[in-house]
């Protein structure tokens, strides 16, 4: 399992969107999304 999976896995057993997550974590919502998709894990 990728960080990128875990992160949504954790993010929908909570039932956060990724909006409600980004904001806990004073980040971009697209953050969220490129990371759930690996788009930004460098």
């Amino acid at each position: 399992m990728t960080l990128g999976e875990k992160i949504f896995t954790l993010r929908n057993q909570s039932k956060l969107s990724q909006g409600e997550l980004a904001e806990k974590l004073n980040v971009s919502r697209q953050s969220i999304s490129k990371w759930e998709t690996g788009g930004s894990l460098r």
